[in-house]
């Protein structure tokens, strides 16, 4: 391939005769999907001898391909949705939101307009007339996050000075996060530090993993709550507090010592738990049990100490009952 004036030109060669000219196209830019190309060829930036080609094109050989440009995307931009809100603090500067499990906190910048529906971000718009926008169109007011299957605590940034402070407190560490996790097994110990650097599984993209060398420093404190033998298995209720916020650290860290979340079959959780009587229907949980139950820090403007709480959810609070720790 040689690029002149941003032109990029390739010369299909007698061997590869017969293949379809996305696929081939794929196959010789792994840098661009198969679906980038397609939309390449839409918007009449390829051409294959001078022509505008089909995706489905069966290739001859000896064929020279132009490729003129990049695809041209609409802005990605969040827009206000009808959702329910659980607010549980909000003034001038800031808003604190008790964010359910299965609401992602915003889309990802790959998403099309379908994905990018439902997350908190479009709630936001929708309930505050005003957000940060340090973050972007894609992430007004977000200055922290919560997995999409995570419940709890949230702060949300309604000016960029807020935004900024706010921002300033989580990077200094000075913020408080506590979490409240169910696990699988008995924790040997009644505390303890998880401190292995965390980073992109490279194998499963979409986990976080502790077995690489070029982690960043991750910091996990957990304390025993209360330990449950049931007839569905061992677990324990953990107090769990983060110095850092790593990408699924709670999850990759307490999965790393052999006690996954419960729900969590991303890191190893059952799908489900089975009881040994005869009669007991197997127990699952469709969401990961962790709650990020109590967040404490300085507000951005007032300079004043907030410390807001807020209990499990009912679904957590009935599996717990379900298993005997209630």
């Amino acid at each position: 391939m040689q690029e002149n004036a941003s032109i990029q030109r390739l010369l299909v060669p007698v061997e590869d005769a017969g293949r379809r000219l996305d696929q081939w196209l794929t196959s010789h830019l792994p840098d661009v999907s198969r679906v980038r190309i397609q939309q390449l060829i839409e918007q009449n930036k390829i051409t294959v001898n001078g022509n505008a080609p089909k995706p489905s094109l069966r290739l001859r050989g000896n064929e020279e391909i132009l490729i003129t440009g990049t695809v041209e995307l609409p802005p990605l931009k969040a827009i206000a949705e009808d959702i329910l809100l659980d607010v549980v603090y909000e003034d001038e500067s800031i808003a604190v939101v008790n964010k359910p499990a299965g609401m992602s906190v915003h889309a990802g910048s790959g998403k099309d307009d379908a994905g990018s529906r439902g997350t908190l971000v479009n709630a936001l718009l929708h309930r505050f007339n005003q957000l940060s926008q340090i973050g972007g169109e894609l992430r007004p007011g977000i200055v922290h996050r919560l997995d999409k299957e995570t419940s709890g605590l949230i702060v949300v940034a309604k000016s960029d000075k807020a935004h900024r402070k706010l921002a300033e407190q989580f990077s200094r560490r000075q913020t408080k996060k506590t979490y409240i996790a169910l696990v699988h097994g008995l924790m040997a110990q009644p505390q303890g530090t998880i401190n292995t650097p965390i980073s992109r599984d490279l194998v499963r993209r979409n986990r976080m993993t502790t077995r690489r060398s070029d982690g960043r420093e991750a910091i996990t404190r957990w304390k025993v709550l209360k330990q449950i033998n049931s007839s569905y298995g061992k677990f324990s209720l953990l107090e769990v507090r983060i110095e850092t916020g790593r990408t699924h650290q709670i999850r990759a860290h307490l999965s790393s010592i052999g006690h996954p979340v419960t729900g969590d079959t991303l890191y190893g959780a059952p799908h489900e738990m089975k009881s040994p009587g005869k009669d007991a229907a197997p127990l699952a949980l469709d969401r990961n049990f962790l709650h990020a139950a109590s967040l404490q820090f300085m507000h951005p403007i007032r300079e004043t100490p907030l410390s807001l709480e807020q209990p499990l959810p009912v679904e957590l609070d009935r599996f717990l009952y379900q298993i005997g720790g209630k």
